[in-house]
């Protein structure tokens, strides 16, 4: 069994995630995040940003959901609010809410009329 290396983060542990959220476990105030809620950049990465901040906001130049960003990023929600919270609070991203089901799209629907018109 091979020894990890001396000095190298493995993504997940707790030394990672202490790094990336300052030693931080909850974020300094309520944002009203949830897995699904969608996150959208308001600016670009700037240079000395540290590196998940900058990443967020370049994931999230669409409407981009908490989960999509935890599972690019390999870090855990909890991780990710904390990191999201900042960027809320300096402006940098807007929080909206989820589609509601009367707004989205029905492709079943959708579907259907693509059918018929294929069959015209």
């Amino acid at each position: 069994m091979r020894e990890p290396d001396e000095g190298v983060e493995e993504e997940g542990t707790p030394d990672r995630l202490y790094a990336v959220t300052g030693g931080r476990t909850q974020a300094s105030r309520d944002a009203g995040l949830d897995l699904v809620s969608l996150i959208v950049s308001r600016q670009e990465p700037r240079p000395g940003m540290p590196p998940e901040h900058a990443d967020i906001l370049r994931l999230c130049g669409n409407p981009t959901s908490i989960a999509e960003i935890s599972s690019y990023l390999a870090l855990p929600f909890s991780a990710v609010t904390v990191l999201l919270a900042d960027l809320v609070e300096r402006d940098q991203v807007e929080v909206r809410a989820p589609l509601p089901a009367a707004h989205r799209r029905n492709t079943t629907l959708i579907k259907e009329v693509m059918d018929g018109l294929g069959k015209l």
